[in-house]
């Protein structure tokens, strides 16, 4: 009960006091005192610079007109922008274009999005020329998604400028396979912690995998010849199915759902948290946090407590959307997100 008590009072301070208010807070997590600060970003700052009043809802609307025809938007925004904030800040490098960009690690394969943000930048730049960032326009395009399939509107902090350059060697996102501790360290060395890590793995109630990044788990789990001992029976016969074994070259790669059974209605529920208690976690990364005493403590509680869930999702998106953030007059604000202005 008590962490649920916290939560609720840092999801109530966030607005009026901003990320800062989470180090009182949330005492029980020992890397909460590594709260990343917003970096010079404002809430409503396009309005409160009068630069582009109604920027916010330009992205809601165009947000809107596309999940009521593709509800895969919000998973796919979700993981574009974890993709972006995690390697050299969110600063949108991820979306630019070119031969060795950062698109084009094997990390991004099958990353998604990014013909809507050029939507929404062109509507922007129509309303409002040369303002809106398209790292900004990232982070609220994700906000309205993901609050369109169940999680709070929270407030984001704006004033990101963009990154001049990207490089698929600066691309460091872990495999979905590796163990809890792994995960954490990457975790804290993007100043996030462990209730951070547990709360935005949730994201994994919505969305595909390809089978390539489980198949380990199903038939050679750590090169023994088996499959995960921890994977439910069921869920193992399910995935099998659907993900033969990779023997040969130029092979289908087929997606399943990360959260199956529920996984089709694309909509965020704590019902991903009930399926780790169970077994019945897709990628090896969500099943860890059964194994680690704080991670299968916060597992309980979401599983138990949706609002809870939702409130630290809120409060753990805004962290990582600070990291390394660009403002004043670093970057540039992009005309066209997939490519740098022309000097």
């Amino acid at each position: 009960m008590m962490m649920r008590r916290q939560i609720s009072f840092v999801f109530l301070v966030l607005p009026c006091l901003g990320l800062v208010a989470l180090s009182f807070c949330l005492g029980f997590v020992s890397a909460a005192s590594s709260v990343p600060l917003p970096n010079k970003l404002t809430w409503h700052y396009y309005k409160v610079h009068n630069t582009c009043d109604e920027a916010e809802i330009y992205v809601r609307h165009q947000v809107q007109l596309l999940w009521d025809k593709d509800k895969t938007i919000t998973p796919k925004l979700l993981r574009l922008l974890y993709s972006d904030c995690f390697v050299t800040g969110c600063d949108a490098s991820v979306l630019l274009d070119g031969p060795n960009s950062e698109k084009t690690a094997p990390q991004n394969y099958g990353l998604g999005g990014f013909v809507f943000i050029d939507k929404v930048k062109s509507v922007l730049e129509q309303r409002c020329p040369g303002v809106v960032s398209c790292a900004d326009i990232l982070n609220l395009a994700a906000r309205d998604a993901v609050h369109l399939a169940g999680a709070p509107s929270y407030p984001v902090l704006t004033g990101r400028r963009d990154g001049l350059t990207s490089s698929k060697s600066s691309v460091d996102l872990p495999s979905p396979s590796i163990s809890w501790q792994a995960a954490l360290t990457y975790f804290k060395s993007r100043g996030l912690d462990v209730l951070d890590m547990t709360t935005l793995l949730g994201a994994h109630s919505m969305g595909q995998t390809h089978c390539r990044y489980i198949v380990d788990r199903l038939y050679n789990f750590n090169n023994t010849g088996k499959p995960d001992p921890s994977m439910e029976r069921s869920l193992l016969s399910d995935m099998r199915k659907l993900c033969p074994p990779r023997t040969k070259k130029g092979q289908s790669d087929p997606l399943v759902y990360l959260n199956p059974g529920f996984g089709a209605n694309h909509t965020f529920t704590e019902s991903y948290y009930s399926r780790v208690l169970s077994h019945k976690a897709v990628l090896r990364i969500d099943q860890q946090l059964l194994y680690g005493d704080d991670t299968k403590e916060i597992t309980k509680e979401f599983a138990a407590g949706f609002e809870d869930f939702r409130k630290s999702f809120a409060l753990s998106i805004n962290r990582m959307a600070a990291y390394q953030v660009l403002t004043g007059n670093k970057g540039e604000i992009r005309k066209n997100c997939r490519i740098p202005n022309k000097k």
